[in-house]
Parts: C-alpha cells; structure tokens; sequence
C-alpha cells in the first residue's frame, strides 16, 4: 500500500519541511517516482502542493491525487468533498498498480478515476475529545451527527434509516444501475466495539441488497478513526473485475483486513433454529381444563417476573453483571409468545420439556441453562406418572441434575437455595394421603425464607463467588426469582381451589 506517512499533529496538516522530507527519502530509496495521495482539506492540499513543487523543483518526479469522498452534502461549496474513509481505498488501488509495475502518471490518472467513483457519509452519537481540549461538538442523548458536520438528527432504532435522512446522505446509492457491484467499507471512527461494528454491516448489506446493489466484497474494522469518536462511516467504491483484483492484490500492510476473495450478495447466510425432538404420544396427558390452568400458571410467572426486572437487576450489580432481571424478562416475554402462538402441551412431561427447549434457545446465561437442565431432567419422572409423588420425583430430579453439572450446592448462595429448601418440603408429596395445597404452600415459604438467607452466605458458586463477601449484604437474585417463580404457581393454584 503506502511507501511513506507523514504526520501532523492531531486534526492538523503535516508541515512542508516534513513532506518534503519523505518525499526525498522515498527518492533516495531508488523509486521512479512518487504519488503523494492527499485528502481534500485545505491545508492539506496547501502544503501538499508546496512540497510537491519543492521536490519537482529538485528534479524529483512527483504526482498528487486529491481525494475527496464526502457525500453528505447535496450542494457542493467551492472547497468541495472533504477526504474522508475512501481515501484508504485509493491507497490500496494505487499500490497494487505501483506492485505490478504501472508508471506513475498512468497510476494518478487511474486512481483520479476510481475516486470519482466512491463516497462516504458518517454518523457519530457524539464528538471526540483532541487531548487537552473540550469535545468540539455536543449531542443530546437522543441525537446524532450525521455526516459529520453536516446535520445533527433526532433518532430512534432501527439503525439503518439514518442513512436515508441526511441531506445528502446515501440518496445518490438510487442512482447506481441495479445490480451495480460496489466495495463496501465499513470503518470504526474509534470508539465502537467489533459487535457493534458487525450489526451496522449487517444492517448496510441488507440496506444495499434491498436496492438491487450487489456488494462483492465487505471491509469491516478500524481504518481511518477519529480519536475515540463513538461513530462510523460507510464507504461505497464502485467496482468492476479489473478493480477489484487490484482490491484485492496482495499486501504486507497488517491492518487490512484478509477477506475472502468472493462476493458478500449470493453467499448464503443463514441462522438454523435449533431442532426440537418429535412429540411422542404421552399416555398421562390430560384434558383442556389441566392445560388452561397450566396457561394461566405461565402467565402468573410471566408477570412476576416481569415486575421484578429491576429490583432483580439491582439484586445482580452488587454480586454479578447486572442483567439477571433482563434475563428472566427474555424468559418470561418467550413464554408469552409461545403461549400467544399455540396452547401449552396438556401433558407435563411435554410441557416442562418444550419450556426447557424454550429458555435454552430464548432465555441465555448460566440461568438459562440451568433452567433447561432443570426442566428436562424433571420431565422425566413425569412421562409414566403424574400424581403428587411423581411432582416430588420430577423436583429431585431436576435438583439433582442442577447440581451435578452447575457444581453448586445447598448454602452456596445461588438459586438452587431456594429450589433446594423447597424440594425437602415437597418429599411430603411421597406420604400416602399428601394435600397439594398445605405442602406447596409451605414449601413456597421455605423457598422464600432460604432466598432472604442468602444474604448471609459466602458465595461458593457463580459469579457471585468472585466477590468479596463484605459487598455481599443483599440476597441472591437468582434464589430470590427461583422463589417468586413458585410463589406464582402456588397464588393460581390457590385461586382454582387445586
């Protein structure tokens, strides 16, 4: 790619004694010449173009290429596009001619073409900071910049139409024949995360396949940033084969990115859901009215824990993430869905079954899994019987597999406190002559009173465990949802007279 990098200071030109004195030393190197690739700005161009007349004045053969890229504006000033992300494009084109042996006038003819032929506009969530300085713009919590200086926007998601708002914005991608093949650069202004970076690809490929443009190749990563600016720009270079070998020549420069030689439009994408086993008759399935009850019991559980997010959530900040809350707020809204989609199975095996398929795939985290090793194996005691001694059998079970593969146990500070102490009361359900209501409701109560005293336990498992136990004076989050999970199932029973 380049050569040579002269530096200025920060958001400034370089200086014409340091210009002038890469360009000697590039000289002095044995080259035939040099291409000096200049962003449109005016000092730039100013000093640049000084250097430049100094060195040929020399007797040194030396082209300069401005580039400027800008598209957020409709109506061009005297100054014209700013050199924005697509000027590393010109640098990748021109050093793959200069590789294959390309002369130099021919190179800045060639690379002047391809730069009439590609845009960039970006969109930042606030300034950066130049050391030293205050931020040079400030932002709303609900605006954007668009187009860098172009106009500041109000927003709210999706992401992608912001790209159709700004004043000049992407409007001109209309005018590209369609099926036009285009190279896709999607740059880290500095402050953004690789996730963030691939969910603003992702929503760029749809945006543009939408519109009948075929992207051949996509560049994601950091390439021209600003200091820590929280944005991106996208860039677009209309390409053909010709131009695209040259893209994608190879290079020794260590950032660019090694992408597959092959067209992003056309290469399947696809995300498998997960498969679910088939269901096999149950012959202890029930009737409508067990499977309403089974629906109005989801829906209880559902709006607690709904209404617990944030008190779970702060429960969490104190021995975790913060997120366990949201956690059983993902569970509780998948359930609503399915629920909202079909009824529930009418047998328990079938249900507790489909329930852990469904936190697995939906809920996340260790919650989710231990939920899901909770449900399936608890299902098992279910599929010959389902009396009240095999509810006590399906609850051992699943206590039993929670501690076998989480490795936490009984005074461990987690959820299995709750579930544990709950257990242990439920073992009454085995007794000839067992009520469901007096042991559950008891149980319920044990549960309860174990997640309070989690408050006072040294955590043995979990993240919690990571956590000096002087921070720990509230109860564990997750015994505390464990037990207003049961709490919900005992209140329907209750209000059916079960």
């Amino acid at each position: 790619m380049l050569t040579g990098v002269i530096a200025g200071a920060v958001f400034t030109s370089p200086a014409v004694g340091s210009i002038l004195a890469a360009i000697r030393a590039v000289a002095q190197a044995g080259t035939v010449g040099t291409l000096l690739i200049v962003k449109n700005y005016t000092g730039d161009r100013l000093n640049f173009g000084l250097a430049r007349e100094q060195a040929r004045a020399e007797g040194i053969p030396v082209e300069m290429v401005v580039v400027g890229d800008d598209s957020a504006f409709t109506v061009l000033k005297k100054a014209g596009r700013r050199g924005l992300c697509g000027t590393v494009l010109i640098h990748k084109v021109a050093g793959a001619l200069a590789e294959a042996g390309v002369g130099l006038e021919e190179i800045a003819n060639r690379v002047s073409v391809v730069a009439k032929a590609m845009g960039t506009l970006g969109v930042s969530l606030s300034s950066c900071s130049v050391p030293g300085s205050r931020p040079t713009f400030e932002l709303s919590a609900d605006e954007v910049e668009l187009g860098l200086g172009a106009v500041t926007l109000s927003v709210s998601r999706p992401f992608h139409p912001l790209w159709e708002r700004g004043p000049g914005s992407l409007t001109w991608v209309s005018s590209l024949p369609t099926g036009s093949s285009v190279v896709l650069m999607v740059n880290n202004l500095g402050g953004l995360s690789y996730l963030e970076l691939g969910i603003i690809a992702d929503a760029a490929v749809h945006f543009l396949e939408g519109r009948g443009v075929k992207i051949a190749r996509a560049l994601v990563g950091t390439f021209m940033s600003a200091l820590e600016m929280p944005g991106v720009s996208l860039t677009l270079l209309l390409v053909d084969e010709p131009l695209l070998k040259l893209i994608d020549a190879e290079t020794t420069a260590a950032a660019w990115p090694n992408v597959a030689k092959v067209s992003v439009t056309g290469r399947k994408r696809s995300r498998a859901a997960p498969a679910e086993p088939p269901e096999a008759p149950d012959a202890t399935a029930a009737g409508g009215a067990t499977s309403k009850q089974m629906v109005r019991v989801l829906e209880r559980v559902c709006t607690t824990l709904l209404g617990l997010e944030d008190q779970l959530n702060a429960l969490d900040r104190a021995a975790g993430d913060g997120d366990c809350g949201t956690t059983h707020s993902r569970a509780a809204r998948a359930i609503q869905g399915w629920l909202k989609e079909s009824p529930p199975p009418a047998s328990p095996a079938q249900l507790l079954s489909k329930l852990s398929l469904l936190l697995l795939e939906k809920m996340g985290g260790s919650s989710g899994a231990l939920y899901g090793l909770f449900l399936t194996a608890a299902a098992q005691p279910l599929k010959a019987k389902t009396d009240l001694a095999a509810w006590s059998a399906a609850m051992d079970a699943g206590l039993e597999a929670m501690q076998k593969y989480g490795k936490a146990a009984p005074g461990d500070r987690t959820m299995l406190d709750s579930l544990w102490a709950a257990g242990q009361e439920l073992q009454a359900w085995k007794s000839p002559g067992a009520n469901l209501l007096p042991v559950l409701t008891k149980a319920v109560k044990n549960a309860e009173a174990a997640a309070e005293a989690t408050k006072n336990m040294e955590a043995g498992a979990g993240r919690a465990s990571y956590i000096s136990s002087a921070r720990l004076d509230q109860p564990d989050p997750g015994a505390v949802a464990a037990a207003a999970i049961l709490r919900a199932i005992l209140e329907v029973l209750q209000s059916q007279g079960a």
